[in-house]
């Protein structure tokens, strides 16, 4: 009878990373920060994803086959940061509802269904569970019994614990990532500080309108053409305020807020608002970088008025 190669084994498993976000941030919001809502702070997801991915290669056998971000939105309509989340590699965003209340709707049966899925299809050999509720005990004890091992991680607590206890007792190894661990991806949310809002495109039209426009040069026969221009500053900063207000009223105020306080857009947002601004204008914007710059200044303009805000535009 052949010796099984237990070497050969280890190395054709896989294990998956599931994280329930809603408990994950706000453990970590307590401990580090005494905060009660996540709008009280900011964290580098790409970060700490990547963080919590090296966390498990240096103490889970086999190979990550992903990690599964589980989180809530109103609608489930993606905020600005769980689209940015979804680019990064090997990583599957999850999303149950957010109520009026700020409660999360459907994100405990998705980790549920998903935990139990992957161990039915022997897709894994091991699971890290990032958690910290009772409801997901039955889906532990189910991929158990098709012979996953499942490692429970948890947020290091202020003081007792954030665990339910019996999801403490059927996990087979329990951790507890500490407050050093997770300190360097959360930070305390600006406070924007009011100041003049920028002028709108009316008054810019306005002021430009009330000043003397010198004749045009008579061009001699023959002379060489001027070069074409590109499109005109007051024209894309409007566009730009044309694709904030469309934003605001269709993907929500919440979620225009987490862009805040800017002015730098994450890559995704940026390149749809440059494809946007395109459509609206009938033709490229790519061969004019400082038409880029005008087009991020008027969503900008839009987006503090929205709030009551300026914290800052590009130099004009």
């Amino acid at each position: 009878m052949a010796i099984p190669d237990l070497a050969a084994h280890s190395m054709a498993a896989k294990y998956a990373v599931l994280v329930d976000v809603g408990y994950l941030y706000a453990a970590a919001g307590e401990v580090l920060l005494s905060a009660k809502e996540r709008k009280e702070y900011r964290v580098a997801a790409d970060e700490l994803i990547q963080s919590l991915q090296k966390h498990a290669l240096e103490r889970i056998p086999g190979e990550l086959l992903r990690v599964y971000w589980y989180d809530a939105a109103r609608d489930r309509v993606p905020t600005v940061d769980q689209r940015v989340i979804a680019q990064l590699p090997w990583v599957k965003v999850r999303l149950g509802n957010l109520n009026a209340r700020g409660q999360q709707k459907g994100v405990d049966a998705q980790i549920r269904s998903d935990l139990e899925a992957l161990a039915r299809h022997h897709a894994v050999s091991d699971t890290v569970l990032i958690a910290g509720d009772e409801d997901m005990v039955p889906a532990v004890e189910a991929a158990q019994a098709y012979g996953v091992r499942v490692h429970l991680w948890g947020v290091e607590p202020p003081f007792g614990t954030n665990q339910a206890e019996r999801l403490v007792w059927e996990s087979d190894t329990v951790e507890i990532l500490s407050a050093d661990f997770l300190r360097p991806y959360f930070n305390r949310a600006p406070i924007p500080v009011p100041v003049t809002p920028p002028p709108s495109p009316a008054q810019v039209f306005a002021a430009r309108a009330a000043k003397p426009v010198a004749p045009p040069t008579k061009q001699l026969h023959g002379a060489p053409s001027s070069p074409k221009l590109g499109p005109s500053r007051p024209r894309v900063e409007e566009v730009g305020e044309h694709v904030a207000q469309k934003w605001i009223l269709t993907r929500g105020r919440d979620n225009i807020r987490d862009l805040l306080p800017g002015p730098i857009l994450p890559t995704v947002i940026d390149t749809e608002l440059l494809i946007e601004a395109e459509k609206e204008l009938g033709h490229s914007l790519r061969p004019y970088p400082e038409a880029r710059v005008w087009l991020r200044d008027g969503f900008w303009a839009r987006v503090y008025r929205e709030f009551d805000l300026g914290v800052g535009i590009s130099s004009k």
